[in-house]
């Protein structure tokens, strides 16, 4: 083995670059609950469901990323 071989495999950086996606989005969602409560606190509660459920959907994007680089890992 040379010391310039790679080991291991590229779906795994693929993930790593594709969990920065989900990772920026919960961040956005978030960011603009923070705000959209400064401006009218009364509307949090329906902001915060809409929120959880924003984040729930954008973590099972990464959820999806690591499944899929331990199915290409294994080909």
């Amino acid at each position: 083995m040379t010391p310039m071989e790679l080991n291991g495999n590229i779906a795994i950086i693929g993930y790593g670059l594709g969990a920065i996606g989900p990772g920026i989005g919960v961040g956005l969602i978030f960011a603009a609950v923070i705000q959209g409560t400064a401006r009218q606190p009364e509307a949090r509660g329906a902001m915060m469901g809409t929120a959880w459920i924003g984040m729930a959907l954008t973590e099972a994007l990464a959820m999806i990323g690591i499944a899929l680089a331990f199915v290409f890992a294994g080909q």
